[in-house]
């Protein structure tokens, strides 16, 4: 069985409600995922627009979400989890707003995608801090067991 990630409150290639981006609460969408293959011992998350700023001649990939280290039994993630409520031993990386926590999708101009991308690793990862999406990227290397991709899109209304 692969690993499949979805969102309650949008499918795959759908539209991101406006409460989860920057005109609406701004708060996380639900997520769940299942599949995860033997030998998983933690998840990663990664949230990321490869268009930014202009989907046209896009320049970046801007990341809206950075969390490692959720344990192998998180199976979810409630819409607008805080902190604290994440499951234990998460850890919280830096977004490209340079704070740690999600921030939801505010494109300048354009519709744009934005890529969850969830990761089942082999390992527990060292406590690497408030680290960036890279130096996420950099530290699962070797320890994926498998990934599952969920992709939203978001347009601001009248851009």
């Amino acid at each position: 069985m692969p690993l499949i990630m979805k969102s309650s409150a949008f499918t795959d290639g759908q539209e991101i409600p406006r409460r989860h981006t920057c005109e609406g609460e701004d708060v996380s969408p639900p997520l769940a995922w299942s599949g995860a293959p033997a030998g998983t011992k933690t998840f990663a998350l990664i949230v990321d627009d490869p268009d930014a700023p202009d989907p046209k001649a896009p320049r970046m990939t801007w990341v809206h979400w950075v969390l490692y280290n959720l344990p192998a039994t998180a199976a979810a993630l409630p819409e607008g989890v805080k902190p604290a409520a994440l499951p234990s031993g998460t850890r919280e990386g830096r977004n490209d707003w340079k704070r740690a926590g999600y921030g939801g999708p505010c494109p300048p101009i354009g519709r744009h995608r934005y890529f969850h991308k969830l990761y089942a690793l082999d390992a527990v990862l060292a406590d690497l801090g408030t680290l960036g999406k890279a130096e996420l990227e950099r530290a699962i290397k070797g320890h994926v067991l498998a990934r599952a991709e969920l992709v939203g899109t978001y347009q601001k209304k009248g851009h």
